[in-house]
């Protein structure tokens, strides 16, 4: 059994690299001895936790984290990135791309290493960052990578010989299933001369055959996509991104959420707002996905695997969604160039539990136990507050860093753990009490100008907020409509009115004959004396009778009226008047 305080936040910065103990007593841990210095690069966890590689600037150094002993140093002083195979049997490492006078082609800067002996199995060369990695099955029976426009599989992490090749026409990108046999991939090939991109699925090793894609899915405005499988490897979300936004409509692109499933299916998952699509997550539980979107305040809404809306949570200003490793509590969140508000939802009951604030968050992570929230503030990102908060759900702060202002803090990480080692726990509403004051969040008021500041403030918002609602088809209830359905919805009801009016102005005798509200809409009638200019007269008077009127509706909702606008709401008795004379000589 784990104990809840045996699990590690990790930092990263210029006072260092060391372990805390995670809650409830968040002390520097002994397990891993602080490395000082600025040299630490790059640092990564086993996807189990229980081994740790770090490089200082001299070598890449293993240690297991459960006896606190040194496994392996491998003499890799440039190297940037780390990871584990997932059953820790090989360390991938990688170093910046370089060439020499003897060798043109460059020199091998991937290398993959033996966990257990320390030898190097293998070394490749690996020009660009992005997407550094082999991809690995779970069972690590399989691994995949992308090499000149073709995906190379290796099986049982035997490097030296190709066991399969996916080849297509400039293949960009692939993401490999999770789980267990049969291996699945889903590959990314972009479009060209005319040709629209596509996303197809296919299953390992059957690729030659003629109709051996699962499912195909294109779509013509892509030049770059993120693929996101589901946990059950059932289905993927594709986000096709462009550049740049031919309607102007967006600095930032335009993109489309497409859903493909391995048995075949496709669709465009049709999302009620127009702007980006700022995040993408799957629930764990494989039957669901989280989507924000829109130009802000954002909507999220949560989709079934019909792509049919479930839960729309309203707007509000966010721009990321993160669903706990169980699954049963997700947070919405407004990151980066927002204010750090987080809204935390029970997903069973779509209640919300609590409602805090991140101030300058740059960093958001579940811990294993799906209790904990880490947030932080990291360099290069912002330079100034650096620090980071643990976080209980329910909103209180149980441990709180602030970084010296001559200082910086580079990178913060849970130590993983396997799925199921710490078991779903019943949601509570009550908060946590913590031993760390609470700050209330600064509420930034609005810039009022010098003529103003003096005078009633009036409530006027920018954007309509519209609340959380349940999209769930009730019991005796229609199907909530489509969103063609909703717009040919509206044509018909627009087109409807329309026949209306004219039916209306055709026949005058037979328009119905509005309530009364107010004097102004009672005189203000259609009449025609024959005199062009009392005809004018009347339509000034009118027209002036009209601005009277919203005006008045204006101060009857709190605005504060200018002296000259005051001055006109006066004068409509007297043009009333001057009205009603000129209509009875006619």
């Amino acid at each position: 059994m784990v104990i809840l305080s045996l699990f590690f936040p990790l930092v990263r910065g210029s006072e260092g690299l060391y372990m805390v103990n995670g809650p409830p007593h968040f002390t520097e841990s002994t397990v891993f001895p602080r490395e000082s210095g600025k040299n630490c690069k790059a640092y990564t966890f086993s996807k189990d936790g229980t081994l740790f590689a770090w490089g200082n600037g001299e070598k890449i150094n293993v240690i297991s984290v459960t006896n606190k002993g040194l496994l392996h140093s491998f003499d890799l002083p440039k190297a940037v990135c780390l990871e584990f195979s997932p059953k820790n049997t090989v360390l991938a490492t990688w170093q910046p791309y370089t060439t020499s006078k003897d060798d043109a082609a460059g020199i091998p800067n991937l290398q993959l290493y033996d966990v257990k002996t320390g030898t190097c199995l293998k070394s490749f060369i690996q020009k660009k960052m992005q997407n550094w990695c082999p991809s690995w099955s779970e069972d690590e029976t399989l691994c995949a990578r992308n090499v000149n426009n073709e995906v190379h599989f290796f099986e049982n992490n035997n490097f030296n010989t190709i066991a399969n090749k996916l080849h297509l026409k400039k293949i960009n990108d692939f993401v490999l299933s999770p789980g267990p046999q049969p291996y699945k991939v889903a590959v990314y090939v972009p479009g060209s001369k005319g040709a629209p991109s596509f996303v197809r699925l296919y299953q390992y090793p059957n690729f030659d055959e003629p109709h051996a894609a699962l499912a195909n899915k294109s779509f013509f405005k892509a030049d770059k996509v993120t693929m996101l499988w589901n946990k059950k490897a059932t289905a993927v979300l594709v986000i096709a991104s462009t550049d740049v936004d031919k309607t102007g409509a967006s600095y930032y692109g335009e993109q489309t959420l497409h859903y493909i499933a391995t048995n075949g299916e496709s669709a465009v998952v049709q999302l009620p707002k127009n702007g980006p699509i700022y995040d993408v997550v799957w629930n764990s539980s494989s039957t669901e996905f989280c989507a924000v979107y829109g130009f802000m305040p954002a909507k999220a809404t949560v989709f079934n695997l019909k792509c049919d809306p479930v839960f729309d949570f309203g707007t509000g200003p966010r721009n990321a969604a993160y669903y706990s490793p169980h699954g049963h509590i997700l947070v919405l969140a407004g990151f980066g160039n927002l204010r750090g508000q987080m809204e935390v939802w029970d997903v069973k009951k779509y209640k919300l539990i609590s409602k805090p604030v991140a101030s300058d968050s740059t960093y958001f992570a579940w811990c294993p136990d799906g209790e904990h929230i880490l947030t932080a503030t990291c360099a290069p990102r912002l330079r100034v507050n650096n620090g980071y908060k643990i976080w209980h759900y329910t909103g209180s702060v149980l441990h709180k860093y602030d970084v010296p202002s001559n200082a910086e803090l580079w990178q913060v990480s849970w130590q993983p753990f396997l799925d199921g080692i710490f078991p779903e726990k019943a949601i509570t509403y009550q908060v946590v009490p913590s031993d760390v004051p609470s700050e209330e969040p600064k509420v930034a008021t609005a810039y009022r100008p010098p003529a103003l500041r003096n005078k009633p403030v009036t409530n006027s918002k920018l954007h309509e907020e519209e609340p959380p609602q349940n999209m769930k088809p009730q019991p005796g209830n229609d199907k909530p409509l489509s969103k063609t359905a909703l717009k040919n919805q509206r044509k018909h009801e627009a087109k409807k009115a329309a026949k209306q009016e004219a039916r209306i102005d055709k026949s005058p005798d037979m328009a119905p004959v509005p309530t009364p509200q107010s004097t102004p809409r009672n005189t203000i009638s259609q009449s025609t004396s024959g005199d062009p200019e009392t005809d004018k007269k009347i339509k000034n008077l009118k027209k002036k009778l009209k601005a009277i009127e919203q005006l008045k509706e204006q101060a009857a909702a709190g605005k504060q009226l200018e002296k000259n606008q005051l001055e006109k709401i006066q004068k409509e008795k007297a043009l009333l008047q001057e009205l009603e004379d000129l209509e009875l000589g006619i």
